[in-house]
């Protein structure tokens, strides 16, 4: 059993017996984390009673490791002020995550009602644009002027309110514009007595506020740091983000990109109650339901050669199935492809390349096998060469759409995430249709 589980059963017996006053001191010892996963696993009365014994820094802690649909379910079981209090313990930026998910009104009333500073700082942070370095950042770092000596800079830490998450000494100029940086054990090592300036990276990697979320990612996995400070237009230090709230960014972007490769709206999680989904949902499947009526007409042109020869029927679902595996493995290698970086101008040629090469090259394979297997069973040699060369074409539309589609809609700064089996799936569904029909109906009277 492992500790979670442990803590799940004893915050469970503890709460059926009253006894909260040891349930509290069980608590105290827990981790956030664990505690989390416990609160998801207990009807919403005794979330809220287990929540109140909590600290308001240790509520906090919590609060931001509750997913949305909890988080808010247990929100507007508590007052007000109770969550005020709690938000107040919280980094600023911990707090823009949570009242983000509130509605308009609501958010304005807890901040209204928690500390000025503390919610000037979330306002603040608000202003920008979801999904940036500037949401996401937290205002309070470490930071010393290049002129400051190494006491100075660890004087400085010790009353720093950021001191606990800090992984460097940031050095600016009398401007405040980032000039460099220290790491703490270097910091730690040097004579208390050498100025900063003289023990300072000067090569600083930095994002500015309003760059993506995932270039964000990108920069700290290809530098491996643990922290990119956040500067304006005139790289004047605003902020900084840490690793923490980027393993959260990867988590939030696979998840996103997944889910829209199926086809779902891209922030859907399994606990969302389902009329808060409906609308999402019922968007993509009309989409699709468009899709497959397109697709419909295509066999519709060919109504008459299906009427007379009704075994054309029974091959036109494997000609669409295979060209939408095709489809489906080319735009999930693209597009992580295009998440992670390695989509760009220069390789799309390789790109294309790989992929039609594949395309051919299965397409042939799997054309000669439905072919030999269309023979054996039915006994028509022209029919199962319509259907090979019918599949091997539908292959190499796959080829291309998968690739070229989520590169357009990278170019027109659309997420290619959603370039799913719901869209492109269409176009091998349409030309797959249109191949073998369309040949079959070229040939028919050698079929008849």
């Amino acid at each position: 059993m492992s500790e979670t589980e442990r803590l799940t059963e004893s915050v469970k017996e503890l709460l059926g017996g009253g006894r909260d006053e040891r349930l509290a001191g069980l608590l105290e010892n827990a981790h956030a984390a664990d505690i989390s996963s416990v609160l998801r696993e207990l009807p919403l009365p005794d979330q809220v009673r287990l929540f109140r014994l909590l600290s308001s820094q240790h509520a906090g802690e919590v609060l931001s490791e509750l997913d949305d649909p909890t988080q808010r379910e247990l929100l507007r079981a508590l007052d007000e002020q109770e969550v005020s209090r709690v938000l107040d313990q919280m980094p600023a930026d911990d707090v823009v995550e949570v009242v983000e998910e509130l509605p308009k009104e609501e958010a304005e009333k807890i901040l209204d009602l928690m500390a000025e500073e503390k919610s000037e700082e979330v306002q603040e942070l608000l202003e920008y644009r979801e999904g940036t370095a500037g949401r996401l950042m937290s205002p309070n770092v470490v930071a010393v002027h290049e002129a400051a000596t190494v006491a100075q800079a660890i004087e400085h830490i010790r009353k720093s309110k950021s001191g606990d998450d800090a992984f460097y000494v940031y050095v600016v100029d009398d401007h405040d514009h980032l000039v460099g940086f220290v790491p703490l054990h270097r910091l730690l090592t040097a004579d208390p007595r050498t100025p900063i300036h003289a023990i300072r990276n000067a090569d600083v990697e930095s994002v500015a506020v309003d760059t993506d979320q995932e270039e964000v990612a990108r920069l700290v996995e290809r530098y491996d740091l643990v922290q990119v400070p956040v500067v304006d237009a005139s790289r004047r230090l605003l902020g900084a983000i840490g690793v923490d709230d980027v393993i959260d960014i990867i988590h939030e972007e696979a998840t996103e990109d997944i889910q829209r490769l199926g086809g779902v709206a891209g922030d859907e999680t399994v606990l969302d109650p389902p009329e808060a989904v409906f609308t999402k949902r019922l968007v993509w499947r009309l989409i699709n339901l468009g899709t497959a009526v397109l697709a419909a007409s295509v066999i519709g042109l060919f109504e008459s050669s299906i009427r007379s020869l009704a075994l054309l029927a029974v091959f036109m679902p494997i000609v669409a199935s295979m060209g939408g595996i095709g489809t489906t493995q080319t735009a999930t290698v693209v597009v992580r492809g295009i998440a992670l970086g390695e989509v760009s101008r220069p390789v799309l040629g390789r790109v294309l390349w790989k992929e039609l090469w594949l395309g051919l090259t299965t397409g042939a394979a799997n054309g000669l096998v439905i072919a030999a297997i269309a023979y054996l069973w039915k006994g028509q040699i022209l029919l199962s060469l319509i259907l090979g060369v019918a599949l091997l074409f539908n292959m190499l539309v796959a080829a291309v759409v998968g690739t070229l589609v989520p590169i357009a809609l990278k170019a027109f700064r659309i997420d290619p995430a959603i370039a799913s089996s719901v869209i492109i799936t269409t176009f091998t569904d349409v030309f797959g249709f249109f191949s073998f029909l369309g040949l079959a109906t070229v040939l028919i009277r050698f079929l008849l």
